[in-house]
């Protein structure tokens, strides 16, 4: 019998790496707005915390910006219409979920990232694999509140108990933690190893196929 019969995923930095696209739309938003352009390398740690913080950490006036909204709302436009520019799932991640997917696990995303397009992009890139995918919404709250974790385990009919998460971030280890359920953290993500240490990760993986290690 297996020890974990579901797996619950973050979405960007652990299943894509949508870094380059969400760097261009953050810097369209900017520029259009006379702002100077953020490096990569800056967008990379900003992430993490859902578009609305993306964008508070990236004007230069954070919340209280006068252009916040607007760059918010230039940002969601220009990111909803070039999403699949150069997003790509990282090397060994489609072999994964097909292993996975093969034993009958059964799989989700959980992510801070806008709903509709958390939905798009997992139907376009793992739509075979994933079961359920679940974005940031109005009605609940976002990571690392245990929310929405607890409606992907209810969506398939299962148990904290039963869950594996995996993710790339501190808020991601957080949220493992506040639902109950083990975390594996990955390194090809947006934080490095020192970060997913700090937080206490229960295991950290450097290539996907690792997890099958972890849960078999």
């Amino acid at each position: 019998m297996k020890k974990y019969d579901t797996i619950i995923f973050d979405l960007d930095g652990t299943l894509l790496n949508t870094l380059e696209d969400l760097t261009d739309s953050v810097n369209y938003a900017l520029e259009l707005y006379g702002y100077p352009k953020r490096s990569i390398e800056e967008i990379r740690k900003f992430l993490g915390n859902g578009v609305r913080k993306l964008i508070e950490l990236a004007v230069p006036g954070g919340i209280d910006d006068p252009f916040y909204n607007e760059c918010l709302e230039a940002n969601q436009k220009h990111y909803s219409e070039n999403m699949r520019n150069k997003t790509a799932p990282y090397n060994g991640i489609i072999e994964l979920l097909q292993q996975l997917k093969e034993e009958n696990y059964k799989l989700a995303v959980v992510s801070n990232k806008l709903d509709k397009a958390v939905k798009e992009l997992v139907q376009d890139f793992f739509g075979e694999y994933i079961q359920v995918a679940i974005g940031e919404t109005a009605d609940i709250s976002k990571k690392p509140a245990p929310d929405t974790v607890f409606q992907a385990l209810q969506e398939l009919q299962s148990s904290a108990g039963k869950a594996i998460y995996v993710g790339d971030s501190e808020v991601d280890v957080r949220t493992a933690k506040n639902a109950g359920t083990k975390c594996v953290a990955v390194t090809w993500g947006f934080r490095d190893r020192d970060v997913l240490e700090r937080e206490g990760a229960d295991f950290i993986i450097d290539r996907p196929i690792e997890l099958m290690g972890i849960i078999g």
